[in-house]
């Protein structure tokens, strides 16, 4: 899938120090339907989870265009109003940056928005 970040990554470290990334992405789309004149628009938020290497972290800000490949899953789970309420969970095997999010720092790797880039786990300049 190809997304936008909503907001910025964030690291979470488990009891047994393993360390997850966790960040939320907005799928955009649009279609108009037969006979209608208005185009209608969708966005849809997956929830995401990246186990390969935390330090991917520091690229992943809010706005910045991201290719994932992973495993779609579902999260259900019944609300505090007792309502029964679903999240679209993504398990990230592989990510391609495409663009510029926020900027963290005056160190942070520029990427051009047309650029196609793969940042390998043991490949991190860090």
């Amino acid at each position: 899938m190809t997304a936008r970040l909503t907001g910025d990554a964030k690291i979470s470290t488990l009891k047994n120090d393993r360390q997850v990334v966790n960040f939320s992405v907005a799928i955009n789309d649009s279609y108009k339907a037969k006979g209608i004149s208005e185009v209608t628009k969708i966005v849809t938020y997956v929830q995401c989870d990246y186990w390969v290497n935390p330090a991917i972290a520091r690229y992943l800000t809010k706005g910045i265009l991201v290719e994932l490949q992973g495993r779609v899953g579902v999260n259900a789970y019944t609300g505090k109003d007792g309502e029964a309420k679903a999240t679209l969970t993504f398990h990230v095997n592989t990510i391609k940056l495409h663009g510029n999010g926020k900027q963290q720092d005056n160190n942070a790797k520029i990427v051009p928005m047309e650029a196609d880039v793969k940042v390998p786990a043991d490949d991190l300049p860090f």
